[in-house]
């Protein structure tokens, strides 16, 4: 199932509709500023498992979370004041920035690690959806191998195709192949690039 959403007017009704059936345990492929992504809601851990065994052999990336806004980091991670200031400079924007985890980060979304990749799309509809959802999104991209052809991981209706197993698709588009820069945070010094994405880190 598809489900269309604009930029430029996201429609209330279409929002609430995604929202409701994410708190329910959707796991849904939906816009960001960058590639495509699978999400579901961070309080449904079924629908994290479903998450996990869905990305399983696609794209290698890890889970993240995409909240609204910067409110909800210091929730599942530990900001420290100069790392605050460097993420308020780049927020909302095409980046993933890893951070330490803290206690209220699930252990279903960290894997293992004691870090956590936290976004702020500046996407319209992907930060409609948070809001109206209440709760932030694990997040983690389409596959976007060499080996895809590229309208498989930009294209709604061709990603529908590809991921069979998730419950819909919110078409926003024709999306980017672009990713996201991962930037981390935990060195204990100046934040390190770790891929450079699409976006370029303001110190």
């Amino acid at each position: 199932m598809i489900i269309k959403l604009y930029n430029d007017n996201t429609n209330e009704r279409s929002v609430r509709e995604v929202a409701k059936k994410l708190a329910a345990g959707a796991v849904i492929v939906y816009p960001t500023d960058t590639v495509y992504a699978l999400g579901c809601s961070i309080k449904c851990p079924k629908a994290i498992e479903k998450l996990q065994s869905i990305k399983r052999g696609k794209s290698a990336d890890t889970m993240s979370i995409a909240c609204a806004d910067l409110t909800a980091i210091a929730t599942y991670a530990k900001v420290d004041d100069i790392t605050f200031r460097t993420i308020r400079r780049n927020l909302p924007g095409a980046f993933t920035f890893i951070l330490p985890a803290s206690r209220k980060a699930p252990e279903k979304v960290l894997e293992g690690r004691t870090t956590i990749g936290i976004r702020v799309p500046d996407n319209p509809i992907a930060l409609a959806i948070i809001r109206e959802l209440g709760a932030p999104i694990v997040t983690t991209s389409v596959d976007h191998n060499n080996d895809s052809e590229v309208e498989y991981f930009t294209d709604p209706s061709l990603i529908e195709e590809n991921y069979p197993t998730v419950d819909f698709v919110v078409d926003g588009g024709i999306g980017t192949n672009h990713p996201s820069t991962i930037v981390d945070c935990t060195t204990g010094g100046e934040p390190e690039i770790v891929r450079q994405g699409i976006a370029t880190l303001n110190y």
